[in-house]
């Protein structure tokens, strides 16, 4: 799966966004029993567990990345991901050719 971007939200709730940088590997997580969105997809970073979420809103969406809706049913239970821009908007990840795991 090629062009496949989606915007990482919810940072300020755990660790912030400060240290995220261009290249570094993440992972996403559908979370099916989350009791707020059912199409949850946690984003996590080796060492430090969650990071946020994948954005599922219009208002937290940022340019032409695809939210947590548009992709859940395009991964498995999770997939591989990077960081490829960090802007003083967000964080914008792009899903590994490979699409998942599980």
């Amino acid at each position: 799966m090629k062009d496949v971007f989606f915007t990482l939200a919810g940072t300020k709730n755990y660790y912030g966004c400060d240290f995220l940088e261009p290249g570094m590997k993440v992972k996403i997580i559908k979370e099916p029993d989350n009791e707020y969105d059912r199409e949850a997809i946690r984003v996590e970073l080796r060492g430090l567990g969650k990071i946020g979420y994948v954005a599922n809103s219009p208002y937290t969406v940022i340019g032409e990345s695809m939210s947590a809706g548009r992709i859940y049913d395009r991964i498995k239970d999770e997939a591989d991901a990077e960081v490829v821009y960090v802007t003083y908007k967000g964080t914008i990840c792009e899903l590994s050719d490979e699409v998942g795991t599980k």
